[in-house]
């Protein structure tokens, strides 16, 4: 059976030494967070999901949700006593405001606690995602009366929340979808559709579930300029709070899936449902991104905390299953045979795994600090240019990690060999729930166009030359170390072919539109290594110092800079071809004719 163990030391270690998070003392949430506080919210957390959710991810995947005669539906045995305690931690509103009665920590260390819950229990974590995205909203673009209505009990965990997209007919183009929204005389709106593919639409984890639906206004005009968003909860909510009567949202069916059996995964049908409107009429789309924004970035962690768990049980089977001897003699002379640890190959792919998922962490939690600074900086100035960068690496990460977390939870899957592939040693069930992240929120390829056509010339590409000079600062500081030169020899490398790439997009994309559309995930790839390579470099110089230092784990910060050497050697030569297929342009993309396929 599948094991995890939640990397406490090394989130510690991006924490404290790489990001320092205490030079922000001056931003709400983190006067208080000490190192200290630090270990003891990572160490509580690790508890939690390794002694709780683990135990049920597997067990779970098997039985997954039942929908009942009466259209109710029931999570898996043991998920409503694990929420129950998820609840009575405390956890639900360890980042959330105080004034809704959260603790009001920083977003980076909630971005720690759920790459915890995703490794442990992919699907369970998914409950409480999808409330965090519909909180945001709220938060962002409700009324008082709303705030004050929903946000306690959300942010309690008493009450969930959902996004409610996708239709029938329509995924990404939301342009096209059909729910409708007729006003009433006291205010509210009767909303009637069909939505589907809705994550956690229907369970028994919580007293309510506050749906934020898309829907189309009467008067609406066509398209995306059409769409408002509202507020339609399960059951109806009083003046006072108080849950009242069914509110005519039915659960038709729960989704048959390849993975993340343990959620439920609804098709919604809206009858007339008591609707509330959540911002400006027809302008639901700006209300939605708050909640997509957030849940593309949850959806990111989710290829690396798959990639974590998957390498991890790689890992121990591999020190542990004797197979054949080592090409370079043998290293078990009182065995049968030797680990297959020994073998390069089973290495090389252990390797990939553990330099992507150090070097995604850090880019991870460095972009959860800049949530925090878009939202709580002191001036104008640092919240603009902390939500430019969130904005920019948003799609990057979201398509990068997704993409090489399921590469990375099949070559895992590979190092068992038949094993991987049978259902107990629970390895295929990592490779199935994985693949979902590489769809939902916005397939990958959605992500590197929006990566291309809206995040590069956002404000005159002013995010991107942003990032080229906190990278070329980054690796100035790492220049006079010779410990570190391959390191800053590869990311320079990189960032001269990031650089060439976005020029030869912006000259190419104008006169053909399909060069950015053919190239643009050869440029989220490239651009995400030279990500991970800015990471390793900051993580290296941060390793090499210590080591100049009375560091009482020397071990831990020498696999630091063997790990990232790894990476930048063996990983970042990529970037070439990428930059080759970029330049190749759209002409032999493009060149068939649809019946030709």
């Amino acid at each position: 059976m599948p094991t995890y163990r939640a990397p406490v030391k090394d989130m510690s270690f991006v924490l404290n030494e790489v990001l320092n998070i205490g030079q922000y003392q001056n931003l709400p949430g983190y006067s208080e967070v000490t190192p200290d506080l630090v270990s003891a919210i990572l160490e509580e957390g690790a508890k939690f999901c390794e002694n709780e959710l683990q135990p049920l991810n597997y067990s779970g995947d098997r039985e997954g949700c039942t929908r009942h005669n009466d259209g109710s539906v029931t999570t898996p045995k043991g998920f409503k006593e694990a929420y129950n305690k998820y609840v009575e931690g405390g956890w639900s509103g360890l980042t959330q405001h105080p004034d809704f009665g959260g603790q009001g920590l920083p977003h980076v260390l909630g971005f720690c606690f759920e790459e915890m819950m995703i490794s442990s229990n992919h699907a369970f974590a998914m409950y409480p995602g999808l409330s965090a995205g519909a909180m945001a909203a709220i938060s962002l673009d409700g009324t008082d009366e709303q705030k004050q209505k929903y946000l306690p009990k959300m942010v309690e965990g008493s009450w969930t929340g959902t996004m409610n997209l996708t239709e029938p007919h329509c995924g990404t183009d939301l342009g096209l979808l059909r729910t409708k929204a007729e006003p009433q005389d006291d205010g509210s709106y009767k909303i009637s559709g069909t939505k589907i593919f809705i994550s956690a639409g229907d369970h028994d984890l919580s007293e309510n579930i506050i749906h934020l639906v898309l829907a189309r206004l009467p008067d609406a005009p066509k398209g995306v300029k059409g769409i408002s968003l509202f507020i339609v909860p399960k059951y109806k909510v009083g003046d006072d709070g108080s849950v009242g009567e069914f509110n005519n949202v039915n659960t038709a069916s729960i989704e048959e899936k390849m993975g993340i059996h343990a959620n439920s995964t609804c098709v919604l049908n809206y009858d007339g449902a008591r609707g509330y409107l959540i911002g400006e009429p027809n302008k639901g789309l700006r209300s939605m991104f708050i909640m997509m924004n957030a849940a593309r970035i949850g959806v990111g962690m989710q290829g690396l905390a798959n990639s974590e768990v998957a390498y991890q049980n790689a890992a121990d089977y591999a020190r542990d299953r004797l197979q054949g001897r080592s090409i370079s003699g043998t290293k078990n002379p009182d065995g049968p045979a030797d680990p297959i640890i020994v073998h390069p190959d089973v290495r090389r792919m252990l390797m990939n795994a553990k330099a992507f998922n150090e070097s995604s962490r850090a880019a991870s939690l460095w972009c959860g600090v800049l949530v925090d600074l878009a939202h709580n900086a002191e001036t104008e100035e640092e919240r603009q240019s902390a939500e430019d960068m969130v904005s920019l690496l948003t799609p990057i990460i979201k398509g990068v990690f997704t993409d090489r977390g399921f590469e990375y939870c099949v070559s895992s899957q590979q190092i068992f060999g038949g094993h991987g592939y049978i259902a107990e040693h629970g390895m295929e069930q990592f490779v199935r729930d994985a693949r979902i992240a590489q769809i939902y929120e916005g397939a990958n390829g959605i992500q590197a166009l929006d990566l291309v056509g809206r995040k590069l010339p956002a404000n005159g590409g002013r995010a991107i030359q942003a990032f080229f000079k906190y990278a070329a600062d980054i690796r100035e500081n790492a220049k006079g170390d010779d410990r570190l030169r391959s390191f800053t020899d590869a990311l320079g490398a990189g960032l001269k072919d990031l650089q060439q790439a976005t020029m030869w997009l912006m000259q190419n994309a104008m006169q053909n539109p399909d060069n950015a559309g053919a190239g643009s995930t050869a440029y989220m790839h490239l651009f995400g290594h030279v990500l991970l390579g800015l990471m390793w470099t900051q993580m290296a110089k941060v390793a090499a110092d210590a080591l100049d230092g009375d560091t009482s784990d020397p071990t831990f910060y020498e696999n630091k800079l063997t790990t990232g050497r790894y990476y930048m050697k063996r990983r970042m030569p990529e970037i070439k071809a990428m930059l080759a297929e970029i330049e190749a342009g759209a002409d032999e993309v493009m060149a068939l004719d649809a019946a030709n396929f």
